[in-house]
C-alpha cells in the first residue's frame, strides 16, 4: 500500500474529506491535544493515512496533525513540538506513516527527526535520529513507510535522493547504498514477499516521484540496493475511496 500520498494527486477525494471533518461535532480531546474548529487545510501540502482497523483517519497538513475518529466522533489537532516542514516547490511535504501498533509517525522534510503519536493516548514523543552517514548535510525525509517483514521503517530524502533504514526504536538511521539516487521522492511503497511472488516480480520498494518512480531491489541485509527508473504500479485510490465512503456513508 502506498504511504501518505500527497493530496494534490487526489484533490477531489480529500476536498470531500475536508468537508466531512468540518461538519463533525467536536468531542472532548486529551489534555495534550486540542479540538480545532473549521480547519482550512492547504491541500497541496497535506498527507493522509487511513487506519481501517481503528476507524480513524490521520491528516497531516501545514497546519499540523489532525485525527478524525469515527467512534466518538471528534476531530482533534495533535500538536507536534518543534515540527519543521519545508513547503513546495523546494521539497515534497513531510510524510506520515502508520506503525505496526497503529501509531502515527511524522517526518520533517528538513530534519532527521520523527514524531511518534501514541494510538491510544495521542501523546507525542520526539525522536532525533542518529545518522550513520551524511552528517554534514541537512537530511530530512519526504517519504516514509513501515516494512512488517523487516520490522523497520524505510525513509527517503527528496533533496538528496538517499534511502534510509530506521530501527523500530526510532534511534538510528542507516543509509542504504544505492546504485542511483532516488531523487524527488514523494512516497514509498513496500511490497510484501507474497505480493512479489504472485506478481513474479523482485522489486522490494517503489518510490514515487512527481515525474514517475523508482523501483528498488534491496540486498538481503538492506545495506545496498539496485535502483531503476520505473513507474509505480500500486496505487491506493481504490481502497482509500472505499474506506472514506464507509466513513461518510457514501456509495
Amino acid at each position: 500500500m502506498w504511504n501518505g500520498n500527497a493530496v494534490a494527486a487526489g484533490g477531489v477525494l480529500l476536498a470531500a474529506f475536508s468537508v466531512l471533518l468540518a461538519g463533525c461535532d467536536i468531542g472532548d480531546a486529551p489534555r495534550h491535544a486540542a479540538t480545532y474548529a473549521s480547519p482550512q487545510f492547504e491541500l497541496p501540502n497535506a498527507r493522509y493515512r487511513i487506519d481501517a482497523e481503528r476507524g480513524r483517519v490521520w491528516l497531516l497538513a501545514r497546519e499540523g496533525l489532525f485525527v478524525y475518529d469515527l467512534s466518538r466522533p471528534e476531530r482533534v489537532l495533535v500538536p507536534l513540538p518543534d515540527w519543521l516542514t519545508l513547503d513546495a516547490p523546494y521539497s515534497c511535504p513531510s510524510d506520515l506513516a502508520l506503525g505496526p501498533k497503529g501509531e502515527a509517525l511524522i517526518t520533517s522534510n528538513t530534519l532527521p527527526t520523527l514524531w511518534r503519536v501514541d494510538p491510544e493516548s495521542l501523546a507525542v514523543t520526539v525522536h532525533p535520529l542518529l545518522l550513520d552517514a551524511d552528517t554534514d548535510k541537512d537530511v530530512g525525509f519526504s517519504a516514509l513507510a513501515y516494512s512488517a517483514q523487516h520490522g523497520a521503517f524505510i525513509a527517503a530524502s527528496y533533496v538528496h535522493g538517499s534511502l534510509w533504514r530506521i530501527d523500530p526504536l526510532l534511534e538510528r538511521a542507516q543509509k542504504i547504498a544505492l546504485s542511483a539516487p532516488v531523487r524527488d521522492a514523494c512516497g514509498v511503497a513496500v511490497r510484501p514477499r507474497s505480493s512479489q511472488t504472485a506478481l513474479s516480480r523482485l522489486t522490494d520498494l517503489c518510490v514515487h516521484t512527481p515525474g514517475g518512480g523508482w523501483s528498488v531491489i534491496l540486498a538481503p541485509d538492506w545495506r545496498s540496493a539496485q535502483v531503476s527508473a520505473a513507474a509505480c504500479t500500486e496505487h491506493p485510490r481504490a481502497s482509500n475511496v472505499a474506506w472514506l465512503n464507509h466513513l461518510t456513508g457514501g456509495n
